[in-house]
């Protein structure tokens, strides 16, 4: 029986994608006897209640005059040091290549032969977006080669690191996963959804964390047209910059009365399957996590063709259109409501992505690279 690790997982701990992975699979690392200790500046969102054997360790940012901005990336590095010092960690596992992995690197560096390695997970915007800003160009370059191991969350994202950051070691895929007893479409409970929307109204639904990026007015653009034809209603979850303009879209529209704001909410689980349809218009994808949970939970998606989502959402489970296409899909969508059959369908293909599988690909990638 081979050893149990030890993992430092530095991650964000916000409800995007990249924070909901890093806190699930180290719950359930731990769960499989690993122990796992999450290094952020505030308590992951997923982990508000962690498991016997997930330790949670909050990264203080000193704030003096001298700094305009915090130093968080050096606060985040001198906290993985003195955990290594403390803990025998076998591998760091940086979510977001900036600034974890700039922050595991310094902290490699500080504890010298006594490091542990260090595998870095990218996850979008850290490559399509920040990264390939000037100011952070090469000092991502650098964290990707500085990395014992690289993964990336899909194919298209692999790809697209590989050809903008010219990284010449290996990128191996490990698509995000969902834990199909949490998100079921069993769930589905005609009290809750009754808080939202009458038995004759179709109830559409969008989760994210409310950036630009997701295109959250598209969201009731497209909602708007559901309602041309059909009684419906919308509910938006989650908190953002994009919030309130997508609140003023819905009001110049006309259908504000017909969207419910939820804000931030962690038990996303039974919330999603009271949804008759998905909605993800995002202007970049690089899987599309929160339509596999809708996925899960038995409910279709609507999307657009972007990044890795075609790797998720297939003819069956899901209609994939070209960004700001609000008509294509909207008439998609009152197409998929009269359709009853893609609830079980989008379940069948989410199952493609059951966790066990992909925390096993995780284990075995981080023993080859600890004994490598």
């Amino acid at each position: 029986m081979e050893r149990p690790l030890t993992i430092a997982v530095v991650c964000h701990p916000s409800v995007g994608g990249s924070g909901v992975v890093a806190t699930e699979l180290g719950v359930a690392l731990a769960g499989r006897g690993h122990t796992v200790h999450i290094v952020s500046h505030m308590r992951p969102v997923r982990a508000a209640a962690p498991p016997e054997r997930v330790h949670f360790h909050e990264v203080q940012i000193a704030r003096y005059p001298l700094f305009k901005y915090p130093p968080y990336t050096l606060a985040l590095a001198t906290k993985l040091t003195a955990l290594c010092r403390e803990h025998p960690v076998d591998l760091i596992h940086a979510h977001y290549a900036i600034p974890h992995a700039v922050s595991a690197y310094l902290a490699r560096q500080m504890l010298g032969s006594a490091a542990p390695k260090l595998s870095t997970t990218l996850h979008g915007t850290d490559i399509t977006l920040l990264g390939m800003d000037e100011t952070f160009y090469d000092i991502t370059r650098f964290s990707l080669e500085q990395s014992d191991g690289l993964t990336a969350v899909s194919d298209y994202l692999a790809r697209e690191t590989s050809e903008r950051f010219c990284v010449e070691c290996p990128i191996e895929t490990i698509h995000n996963f969902i834990d199909l007893e949490r998100f079921h479409p069993a769930k589905r409970d005609a009290e809750l959804r009754g808080r939202y929307a009458c038995p004759d109204e179709a109830l559409v639904g969008h989760l994210s964390n409310f950036r630009w990026v997701k295109r959250a007015p598209d969201v009731v653009r497209v909602f708007q047209r559901i309602c041309r034809e059909r009684p419906a209603r919308l509910l938006m979850v989650g908190d953002g910059p994009e919030l309130e303009p997508t609140r003023a879209v819905a009001d110049e529209l006309g259908v504000l009365d017909y969207v419910t704001f939820l804000g931030s909410e962690d038990a996303v689980e039974s919330l999603l399957p009271q949804l008759d349809l998905f909605l993800l218009p995002s202007e970049q994808e690089s899987f599309g996590l929160a339509a596999l949970e809708a996925m899960a939970s038995g409910v279709p998606v609507v999307a657009t063709q972007v990044g890795g989502v075609a790797e998720l959402v297939d003819e069956a489970s899901g209609r994939l259109f070209p960004v700001g296409d609000v008509e294509a899909m909207g008439a998609a969508a009152l197409e998929m409501l009269d359709r009853p059959e893609l609830r079980a369908n989008a379940r069948a293909r989410a199952e493609q992505f059951a966790q066990p599988a992909q925390v096993d690909r995780y284990e075995a990638f981080y023993r080859r690279i600890i004994e490598d």
